[in-house]
């Protein structure tokens, strides 16, 4: 799935990457706790999360993810999306919770982690 299908499919906002949008995504996964934002979060898969922290980018920046979504309508600081910028991370925001855009993506037929429907 490509970044730009995410995002229709959720009714996403670009807030940074807008010339990433063709590059594919493998799978998804989705955490709201820091902790748990490894394990949920692979190469070139999409994070769907609410965690809006900077740490949450450096997270996703080890763990080499395509493209972070903040869920819940969250505003953005300007801090969070200059690291984001720094690491080359797309990032899109929708008013979807956590649950319904992880549902929709997986009703659009993007595999978790593990690669189960």
């Amino acid at each position: 799935m490509r970044i730009n299908e995410i995002k229709n499919i959720l009714k996403a906002e670009v807030l940074f990457g807008e010339t990433a949008m063709e590059n594919s995504i493998v799978a998804g996964g989705s955490a709201d706790l820091l902790d748990d934002i490894l394990y949920a979060a692979a190469k070139d898969c999409v994070l769907l999360t609410g965690a809006v922290t900077l740490d949450s980018i450096r997270k996703a920046t080890v763990a080499e993810i395509g493209v972070i979504v903040m869920v819940r309508g969250k505003e953005i600081d300007k801090k969070i999306l200059k690291l984001a910028k720094e690491n080359n991370i797309p990032v899109l925001t929708t008013d979807f919770s956590l649950f319904v855009a992880s549902g929709r993506l997986y009703s659009a037929g993007l595999r978790g982690l593990d690669g189960t429907w």
